[in-house]
């Protein structure tokens, strides 16, 4: 099979998008923020071995790469298509299981944590994917949403507005109990 991958812009100017064209993880998403954390995915790990390289994310079918911010990426987007072809090429696993965070229900949740996470897995995930991230439940206590925000959105300039403007003001429209969504 040839493996395309083609570069795309996200809303963090330090992140890029890389899409390929083949199933790169079954389901769910890995994040990884350091070359430590990486030694469970090969596929993150020699990512991590180019120089520059401060974040991996990896979706179902995107990797979302970070760059340090003195790096510039009409240097380094080269060698990542590079890296990406070639490990994928090899074959084998590209991200372990155990790495994988999957949104799967945890146990018993209550009404207003399902509906929170129907509008999270539905419309806002999906949204957030786009741009080379993900957004995914952590918590609901009096009110209070608590998200984790992975990839290109972790450390993303606009992410104070997307949580604020975006997905708190549409929580409130679908779980009126919401008061204000917060990101560990």
């Amino acid at each position: 099979m040839n493996i395309e991958i083609a570069a795309q812009t996200t809303p963090n100017p330090n992140t890029l998008k890389f899409i390929v064209n083949q199933i790169l993880l079954d389901n769910g998403t890995a994040d990884f923020t350091n070359k430590a954390e990486a030694s469970e995915s090969p596929l993150a790990a020699k990512l991590f071995d180019l120089e520059n390289v401060t974040g991996v994310f990896v979706g179902t079918n995107f990797v979302t790469v970070t760059k340090s911010e003195n790096a510039n990426w009409e240097q380094l987007s080269e060698p990542v298509i590079n890296t990406l072809r070639a490990t994928i090429t090899a074959g084998g696993t590209l991200v372990t299981a155990s790495s994988a965070h999957n949104t799967a229900n945890s146990g018993a949740e209550s009404e207003i944590e399902t509906k929170i996470k129907q509008v999270l897995d539905q419309e806002i995930r999906p949204a957030v994917a786009m741009d080379g991230g993900d957004i995914t439940f952590h918590s609901y206590n009096d009110g209070i949403v608590t998200l984790h925000l992975r990839g290109a959105c972790s450390q993303c300039p606009s992410a104070t507005m997307t949580l604020k403007m975006g997905v708190e003001a549409r929580l409130k429209e679908v779980v009126p109990e919401v008061k204000e969504v917060v990101q560990i």
